[in-house]
This record gives C-alpha cells, sequence and structure tokens, in this order.
C-alpha cells in the first residue's frame, strides 16, 4: 500500500486549484458514498484529485485507480480495510467499473467500514441503480458534463467568468453579455470551443485534439463499453458505423427499419445500441415529452452529444444549424429537461420554447408564444426575445 500512497503525492504534485470543474462546489461531502459520473474524457479524474488536495484533509485522504495492477491479486475490500486501520478517512476510487466486483466490495465496505468515506468515478455507463448490490439507497450520484463554454474560457483565456441560470440569461440578457464583452470578444473563443473545446485535453496540444478525441471514442466503445455491457466484439464495430451516421446527419430523425439493415443489426438490438451509446456520453435522445418511453421505444431525433464529436467523426459532413441545436441542447442536458417542441426547435422546462439559427434568424415562428425565444449564432448582442447563442453557454 505505501507505494500506491506515494504515487498519490506524486499525482498532488500536479493538481492547482487555478481552474476548477462547476461540479466541486455541488458537491457534499458530507454524505459517505458518492459517485461522480460522465463520459470519458470529462475531467472526473481531475476533479477527485481536486477534493483531495483543497477540501479533504490529505493526511487521511488517499486516490487509487482501480485498473491499477495492485488490484490484479488484492481485493478492493481488503485493501479498505487495510487503509481504514493506518487511520485512512476518504478513500476515493477511480475506474470502479474496471474492477469485476465493484459493487460488492463497496457495499461491504460501506455496511462495515462506518467511518471510512467513499467517493468513486466511473464511466456514464456505470448503472448504480441497476447494481446487483443496490447501491441506490447508499450512493448520492452526480453527473460531470463536458466543459461548458464558460469554463472552455476560463481554460483558454484564463479569465474567470461568472455562470448564470436560465431565468437571468432571460430576462437580463443585454446587460450580462455588455458586461462578458468588457473581457472578452466571445464569436472567435465560441467558434474555437465548438470544435476542440467540449474536453480539457486541448491544453496539451491543440493540433493533435482531434486525434486524441478520436481515441477517447474508442476507448469507450471497445473498452468502457465492453466492460459493463453483455455484448459481443462485433457490435462494437457496428457502434461505430451508427455514431458515424449521427454525426453526418441534420440532425438525425431515425428511419429504425433502413437503419438497422444498414448498421446490419435487428431493431430491437439496434434501438439498444442507440441507447448503449447515449449511456456512454456519446449521443443525446431526444423526444417530444417523456410519455410511454420505454427501453425499446425509439428516439424522435438523435443528436451527437456534443459539437466536437461532430468534427471529430464527420467534419466536412458538419451541418451549421446541426451545429446550433447540438451546441445548446448540450449545455443543458442534464440540468433542465429539454424536449423537442412541435412548433420551434426546443422547449425546456416544459415551459420555456427556443428556435435555433444564424443571426438572420427572425422571431416570426414563435411570435405567438408566450415564453418563446430565438437564440442567434454569430451576434455579440441581443435584443427583446432574440439572444446570442454563445451566452447559453454561461448556464454552468
Amino acid at each position: 500500500m505505501e507505494h500506491l500512497i506515494l504515487e498519490f503525492q506524486q499525482k498532488l504534485r500536479t493538481i492547482n486549484q487555478n481552474f476548477e470543474r462547476y461540479l466541486v462546489k455541488e458537491i457534499d461531502l458530507k454524505d459517505r458514498l458518492i459517485v461522480i459520473k460522465g463520459a470519458r474524457g470529462a475531467g472526473k479524474t481531475t476533479l477527485l484529485l481536486q477534493l483531495a488536495k483543497y477540501y479533504l484533509p490529505s493526511s487521511q485522504c488517499l486516490y487509487v485507480s482501480l485498473d491499477h495492477i495492485y488490484f490484479y491479486n488484492q481485493t478492493l475490500y481488503d485493501f479498505a480495510k487495510n487503509y481504514e486501520l493506518l487511520g485512512g478517512k476518504y478513500l476515493l476510487l477511480d475506474e470502479v467499473h474496471k474492477y469485476v466486483n465493484w459493487s460488492r466490495e463497496i457495499k461491504l465496505i460501506y455496511d462495515n467500514l462506518p467511518n471510512l468515506q467513499v467517493i468513486f468515478t466511473s464511466s456514464s455507463l456505470l448503472q448504480i441503480y441497476q447494481s446487483e448490490s443496490d447501491l441506490s439507497r447508499r450512493a448520492v450520484s452526480y453527473k460531470l458534463k463536458e466543459l461548458s463554454f464558460r469554463e472552455f474560457i476560463a481554460l483558454e483565456s484564463k479569465i474567470k467568468l461568472t455562470n448564470y441560470t436560465l431565468n437571468e440569461i432571460l430576462q437580463n440578457h443585454q446587460n450580462l453579455a455588455y458586461s462578458i464583452l468588457e473581457q472578452i470578444k466571445p464569436l472567435p473563443l465560441f467558434q474555437k470551443y465548438l470544435q476542440i473545446g467540449a474536453y480539457p485535453f486541448f491544453i496539451e496540444n491543440e493540433k493533435t485534439y482531434i486525434q486524441k478525441l478520436q481515441n477517447t471514442i474508442n476507448l469507450v466503445i471497445e473498452s468502457d463499453i465492453l466492460a459493463v455491457e453483455p455484448i459481443q466484439y462485433e457490435t462494437t464495430i457496428k457502434l461505430k458505423k451508427l455514431l458515424i451516421t449521427i454525426a453526418s446527419s441534420v440532425p438525425f430523425t431515425p428511419n429504425i427499419s433502413k437503419l438497422s439493415e444498414y448498421i446490419g443489426v435487428s431493431r430491437n438490438v439496434l434501438i439498444q445500441c442507440i441507447k448503449i451509446l447515449q449511456r456512454a456520453g456519446l449521443v443525446i435522445e431526444l423526444y417530444k415529452d417523456t410519455t410511454g418511453i420505454g427501453i425499446l421505444t425509439k428516439p424522435e431525433k438523435l443528436y451527437m452529444n456534443n459539437t466536437n464529436l461532430m468534427y471529430a467523426l464527420a467534419k466536412e459532413n458538419s451541418d451549421i444549424g446541426n451545429m446550433r441545436e447540438t451546441f445548446f441542447l448540450n449545455q443543458f442536458q442534464g440540468l433542465h429537461s429539454i424536449h423537442l417542441s412541435s412548433v420551434a426547435d426546443f422547449i425546456i422546462d416544459q415551459k420555456y420554447t427556443f428556435e435555433i439559427g444564424g443571426k438572420n434568424k427572425t422571431p416570426k415562428q414563435i411570435q405567438d408564444l408566450s415564453d418563446a425565444f430565438v437564440a442567434k449564432d454569430n451576434i455579440e448582442i441581443g435584443y427583446d426575445r432574440c439572444i446570442p447563442l454563445w451566452l447559453f453557454g454561461f448556464v454552468f
């Protein structure tokens, strides 16, 4: 165990507080069992290490990844028990889905080691509420999204800006935009964010960003999905084919019969594949409402999870209208309820209707609706019910 503690101390030296994800302030560290889920590459490991360095007593805290060779011949439960005997209070576990009996042993830790708090992370695919050991009654769950446009600005320009609620943006968007414009020019940064801003590894090398993102997609499909889903390796090839089809569409309204024939799987398998890709943080299924949505219900529209994935998978076929809608959808996904609108593009919280478009888009389509707005691309300042699209990148 000593070498794990030394490795942890070395990792902490690389962590600073210059930039923190939005989720850091939302996690209630009083809970004994916390899970942080999120797509591969979203920054879960860095988040854990920042919690360890700045928000927990480092002398009583230990971070370890469960794909470490230490666990090839050691059980997680015995490791946790020994760490508690050494005076440990906080155990931070990364990549738990790489450990075969993760749910059973975490339950044992929770039940038998009451003085040890556990915070663990895993792929979005992890189904806490369907695990064999029923952690749902024990674990408090958080979802870490990819970088928002606001967070990208903080990393790219070293300028920390405030996030705003949806209501603040709707009621005061002109003044908010003016205050931001005093510090940055948002439009060039916004175009960059759409291509290489959703994942923090753009910091290392912008030129290899797309290649790294493509490698991440392959890892999600060939490693993460296979670790938690009972599918054959051949199906992963079909998942990639499905992803490229979705990324190249405008956006994608699935014809299940034609698509299942094209991909080479049955209707039910195709729908299951779509739901796997959503749990993996690669696509978003969208419906007009939630009535009757079941495990074999086909989505009314499919989007890539973020615009960077579109560039990585279908650069020459990326449609600007789809890009704008995908950005807007991504910023609200998981924070507000969002559905397809029957008269415009989206409806948020069953109340606010949004049409997404370029700078020449008019509010004619929504003029007779209350609580309806146009999110316009390529404008710095909005007016009346027309709001700059980029400003919705400040909701977290």
